[in-house]
């Protein structure tokens, strides 16, 4: 029962996250730059790889894809562990695949984002390692 809690507890803090991620991306300028300079360099700037897009377009499309991917692991997390759990307990390629995907944004969240992503990644990692030690011992 502590690994279901866990495992809930983790994939909800991803969704929320991807979530609130989400909104800002389309719905706030948390994620201009406060140099009004830097917004204006990237809508008039494309990146080396192609001239099809900008690199503003780039970012907004970089935040949003960012923001559905955080959301689509908390919601398949949190289907496995509501309606498929014993499925979940008996998939070591599950628990080990997660288990790195977390741990891959916690470090990605220490080296290149700020404390608040990365103390919520930190304890969904916590969760999702707690529970899979649970699982293992039991």
């Amino acid at each position: 029962m502590l690994a279901k809690i866990l495992w809930f507890t983790g994939s909800a803090i991803f969704l929320a996250l991807g979530t609130l991620h989400l909104y800002y991306t389309f719905f706030s300028n948390k994620f201009a730059a406060r140099n009004k300079a830097v917004v204006t360099a990237m809508k008039n700037t494309t990146p080396v790889l192609t001239n099809e897009t900008t690199m503003w377009n780039a970012w907004i499309g970089f935040n949003a894809s960012h923001s559905t991917g955080a959301i689509f692991v908390g919601l398949i997390n949190i289907i496995m562990v509501v309606q498929y759990f014993p499925f979940l307990q008996n998939s070591m390629i599950l628990l080990l695949l997660n288990n790195v995907t977390v741990i891959f944004y916690c470090w990605l969240a220490s080296k290149y984002w700020f404390r608040v992503p990365f103390a919520c990644i930190l304890i969904t990692t916590g969760c999702f390692v707690a529970a899979s030690i649970i699982i293992f011992v039991s």
